[in-house]
């Protein structure tokens, strides 16, 4: 293989343009500079529509892939070579003409209870306002804590804790990976358990994208591609796939490897939290695509497609 291929003079990552995204990149930007010293890495930075459109939820405005068009969009006109992404924004189905390159390893996949006045959820006063972006989010807690106010929560991660400390929250839920990527650590105050907060799917992991002819760049980027996160990852995304899963619909799905045993859990509710079906499975790692197609079946028997028919915005992503 010449070296022409194996080594480009130049690659060019799409990015979106907030602190967390761009950290992301420029992450993935310093893997690639040390594993190809002698190819330039640059990144493209760009707006999109979800980051322009905040005044209303993202399962209002056409859901997360808002954040990923205007990206693959720069991959098909040759202004960028790659795309990093969260893979919890990642739509289920990648467009026809794109490919997953690689999953790198997973932060922190937890969700994080934020707050400058209480120590957990357990202790928030009845009638707490609480803020999230996220319909998964807000269905748990809505399920647990009846109790609580669950309102909307949108901007970038400076921009929801600046209204958590303008007191518009009395706390707040953020992934635990974004905080610690913009070493925010100190700011979270306690971490929430799957069993209190199911993550989302692909929650703590990036995805690099490239166009599906670039194979060049799929094996440029194997170095990068954490093999035990994309099985648990591609685990997730089955399961969510088969439920037309999006921000649309209040799902989650959670996969973790210990002795070589892949177990999910995964689950479906209404998004008030009265209604909430759930299962899990084990099995081998590299059997997890089909244990996600097999638990969203389990689901579905217990009556995930009647709370997936009964949500208008989702109506169109369930058959």
């Amino acid at each position: 293989m010449p070296n022409s291929f194996l080594f480009p003079k130049k690659i060019v990552i799409a990015s979106r343009e907030s602190l967390l995204a761009m950290w992301q990149a420029k992450f993935i930007q310093k893997c690639l500079s040390e594993l190809y010293p002698q190819t330039e890495i640059s990144i493209l930075g760009m707006t999109t529509r979800g980051d322009q459109i905040l005044d209303q939820s993202l399962s209002k405005i056409g859901g997360k892939g808002l954040f990923i068009k205007e990206l693959e969009q720069a991959l098909e006109d040759d202004r960028a070579d790659i795309a990093v992404h969260s893979m919890k924004d990642m739509p289920m189905n990648v467009p026809e003409g794109f490919k997953l390159a690689a999953i790198t390893e997973r932060e922190d996949p937890r969700d994080a209870f934020v707050s400058n006045h209480y120590a957990s959820l357990d202790v928030l006063p009845a009638g707490s306002i609480v803020g999230t972006s996220s319909l998964r989010r807000e269905s748990q807690l809505r399920a647990h804590f009846p109790q609580l106010q669950v309102q909307p929560l949108r901007g970038n991660v400076q921009t929801r804790l600046r209204k958590l400390d303008e007191d518009q929250y009395a706390a707040i839920i953020l992934a635990a990976a974004g905080l610690k990527r913009l070493e925010l650590s100190n700011r979270i105050t306690a971490l929430l358990n799957p069993e209190q907060s199911l993550p989302a799917v692909g929650q703590g992991a990036l995805g690099i994208e490239c166009r599906a002819d670039r194979m060049d760049l799929v094996q440029l980027m194997q170095p990068l591609h954490h093999q035990a996160t994309a099985y648990c990852v591609e685990a997730e995304r089955s399961m969510s796939r088969v439920l037309g899963g999006s921000c649309q619909v209040p799902l989650g799905a959670f996969a973790e490897i210990d002795n070589d045993k892949l177990r999910l859990r995964g689950f479906v509710a209404q998004p008030d939290g009265k209604r909430i079906v759930s299962g899990a499975l084990e099995g081998k790692p590299e059997t997890g695509i089909a244990m996600g197609q097999q638990l969203a079946q389990k689901l579905i028997k217990q009556g995930a497609d009647e709370i997936l028919a009964a949500l208008v915005p989702a109506a169109e992503g369930w058959k």
